[in-house]
C-alpha cells in the first residue's frame, strides 16, 4: 500500500463512523439495538418543502451545475431568515454563503485562514471535528476548558493567561453541543471583545438555536461582531433536513470572500432542487418550530426518566436535541456506554469523545420515537 499522508498521523476516523459500523453489525446479528447516539432528525421536513424539491426537479434547467454561491433567492431567504429570527441584517449578495451542510464550512474556514503552526482555540468538551480539521490543515489545537460549575461558558481569566500569539481562530458553539448550555451572561459580547483584543477570528457554530430553545441568538447581533466573527448555521436540525446538506456561513464580505476561494475549488454547486426546498423551509413561520418542539418536549421527558433510572444528573434548563448527563461516581463514560450497548441493546454516546472534560458524562439523542424511548426505559428498569 502507498504510504498515507503525514497529516493523518494524529487524525482518527470519526467516532460515529466507526461505532455505527459496530452497531450495524450487532443489528445484523439479530440484536434489537435502539440508538440514542447521533443527532439525525427522524421527523420529516414540512410537506411544502418536499413539494418544492419535487417540483424543482422537473424543471429542465434543474440538473446542470449551479453557482458556487447558491441561487440569489436562496441567499435572500437566508438573509431574511436571519432578519426575522435573529434581528440581524445581512447583505444577501456579500454576507451570506450557502454551504453543503455546515460541517464542510469547518474545513473551508480552516483552509482559508490557517497555516501549519498556527493555533486554534477549541472548546473542551466540544465537537470533535474542530480538532480533526485543525490537525488536517497542520495547525495546532489549544483546548480551553468548559466546566459545569461555570455552566459550560468560557473562563476568560484562564484564556488571558494563555500564550495567544499564534492563535488565529477560536471555535465557539452555543447552544453548546454536547451539553446544551446557552450563551448566558453576555458571553457573546465578552467573546467579541476578547477576539478584538487578540486579533482572533471567532467562528460560532450555531445549528441548534431553535430546538427546545425559546430565545434563539446569533453572535452577529452584538456590537462589533462582524469585525471578528463568522457564524455557521444549518437547516439539518431546525428543519429536519440533515441528509439534504444545506448550511450557510454568514458574516463580513472580507471573510466570506476568502472562504469562497476554498469552496469554489471543492464543489460544483448545490443541486437546484435542494436549494428550492431550502428556500421554502426558510420561509416557514415560527409555528414550524413550535410543532417540532412539541415532539422533542415529549421525548425529553422520557429521556429524563431513563437518566433518573440510571442515577444520572442533568440540567433541565439546557436546550438542543440531546440531553447531557453526569454519571454516578464509580463508572466511566465508556463503561456506561458499553454496559448499555451489550447488556441493554441501547447505543448512547460517551461524553469522553468530546474531550477530557466530557469524561464522567453521557449524551442521549432526542431523535428517537417515543415508542422506542419507552422501550429503552423499560430495558433500563428491568
Amino acid at each position: 500500500m502507498v504510504s498515507v499522508a503525514n497529516r493523518l498521523d494524529d487524525v482518527k476516523e470519526y467516532y460515529f463512523s466507526k461505532k455505527l459500523r459496530e452497531v450495524a453489525s450487532l443489528k445484523a446479528a439479530g440484536k434489537p439495538i435502539i440508538s440514542l447516539g447521533i443527532g439525525s432528525p427522524d421527523l420529516t421536513p414540512d410537506q411544502r418543502v418536499l413539494e418544492a424539491l419535487s417540483n424543482a426537479a422537473k424543471e429542465s434547467s434543474a440538473h446542470g451545475y449551479q453557482s458556487y454561491q447558491g441561487l440569489p433567492a436562496l441567499r435572500q431567504a437566508m438573509a431574511s431568515f436571519y432578519q426575522t429570527n435573529f434581528k440581524v441584517a445581512l447583505n444577501p449578495d456579500t454576507e451570506v454563503l450557502p454551504l453543503m451542510g455546515s460541517k464542510e464550512g469547518i474545513m473551508h474556514v480552516s483552509m482559508a485562514f490557517l497555516n501549519p503552526g498556527d493555533q486554534v482555540l477549541i472548546p473542551n468538551p466540544g465537537y470533535p471535528t474542530y480538532t480533526s480539521v485543525t490537525k488536517l490543515v497542520g495547525a495546532e489545537p489549544v483546548f480551553y476548558d468548559l466546566v459545569a460549575d461555570k455552566d459550560w461558558l468560557p473562563n476568560f481569566e484562564a484564556l488571558e493567561k494563555l500564550d495567544l500569539s499564534k492563535v488565529k481562530i477560536m471555535w465557539i458553539n452555543y447552544p453548546h453541543m454536547p451539553t446544551g448550555a446557552t450563551a448566558k451572561n453576555k458571553v457573546y459580547q465578552k467573546l467579541i471583545n476578547f477576539a478584538k483584543k487578540h486579533q482572533i477570528l471567532l467562528v460560532n457554530d450555531n445549528p441548534y438555536s431553535f430546538v427546545l430553545n425559546d430565545n434563539p441568538e446569533s453572535i452577529l447581533n452584538y456590537e462589533g461582531a462582524k469585525e471578528v466573527a463568522l457564524e455557521l448555521n444549518s437547516l439539518s436540525k431546525s428543519f429536519n433536513m440533515a441528509g439534504w446538506r444545506v448550511g450557510m456561513f454568514v458574516g463580513a464580505k472580507e471573510y466570506l470572500d476568502q472562504v469562497l476561494k476554498v469552496k469554489s475549488n471543492m464543489d460544483s454547486g448545490m443541486f437546484y432542487g435542494i436549494q428550492k426546498g431550502a428556500i421554502e423551509a426558510l420561509h416557514l413561520s415560527k409555528d414550524w418550530f413550535k410543532s417540532i418542539n412539541e415532539h422533542y418536549h415529549k421525548r425529553r421527558e422520557i429521556v429524563c426518566q431513563i437518566l433518573d433510572s440510571l442515577n444520572c444528573v442533568y440540567d433541565k434548563t439546557h436546550v438542543g436535541m440531546f440531553v447531557w448527563a453526569k454519571l454516578p461516581e464509580g463508572i466511566t463514560s465508556e463503561q456506561m456506554t458499553d454496559k448499555m450497548l451489550y447488556e441493554k441493546d441501547v447505543f448512547i454516546t460517551p461524553g469522553s469523545i468530546f474531550g477530557s472534560n466530557g469524561e464522567g458524562y453521557i449524551r442521549l439523542s432526542l431523535c428517537v420515537s417515543e415508542e422506542n424511548l419507552e422501550q429503552v426505559l423499560a430495558r433500563v428498569k428491568a
